[in-house]
């Protein structure tokens, strides 16, 4: 929870247009990328002020028990939603705390509809909420999330990457989405 004189965020005056659909950051993201043969393949669409929703259907690629999604790649779909949110704030950032409420089970061949918003900003900590719903965006609601996110330098991923993949991301620039006021990946 954010503490009580946290202010609300704002919008950067360069993020993208509310109706965006965000581009994968990185290729081969497992949550957004285009080219993870089993990736989630989130795609995530920029709402008003410091919000987007994002689809995720699952396929059996992502079962945990037969016929349902795994835990762990519904809290991974969380993750790019919120994580989406700091392009609408221009601000590079890590998941620090991704807390996740299962609420009902999530079918494979079903398609979950995240609302993800940032609540607050705190010095260097952004906190962030959302929530996946079955049957469409008013649907019922299957999983909750609560995040907080904290704001790097962008050294922190080329002195943390793995040195073939941030060469080749140099070598071939296709491979990430960047901005001019700022990048996330190197």
């Amino acid at each position: 929870m954010p503490p009580e004189t946290a202010p609300p965020p704002a919008r950067h005056p360069e993020a993208p247009e509310p109706g965006t659909v965000l581009d994968s950051h990185y290729a081969h993201c497992f949550g957004c990328g285009e080219r993870h043969p089993t990736g989630l393949h989130m795609r995530v669409t920029v709402g008003e002020e410091v919000a987007v929703t994002g689809e995720f259907v699952v396929t059996a690629d992502h079962q945990g028990a037969p016929g349902l999604a795994h835990g762990g790649l519904l809290t991974a779909a969380f993750d790019e939603a919120l994580g989406s949110l700091m392009w609408l704030l221009r601000l590079p950032a890590v998941t620090a705390r991704l807390e996740t409420d299962f609420l009902r089970p999530v079918p494979v061949g079903s398609t979950l509809h995240i609302a993800a918003r940032a609540s607050a900003v705190h010095g260097r900590k952004v906190f962030t909420e959302a929530v996946g719903r079955l049957g469409g965006p008013d649907g019922e609601p299957a999983v909750r999330a609560r995040a907080l996110f904290v704001q790097v330098d962008i050294a922190h991923f080329t002195s943390h990457g793995r040195p073939e993949d941030i060469d080749a991301v140099r070598r071939d620039p296709s491979l990430h989405r960047t901005s001019e006021a700022f990048e996330v990946n190197p």
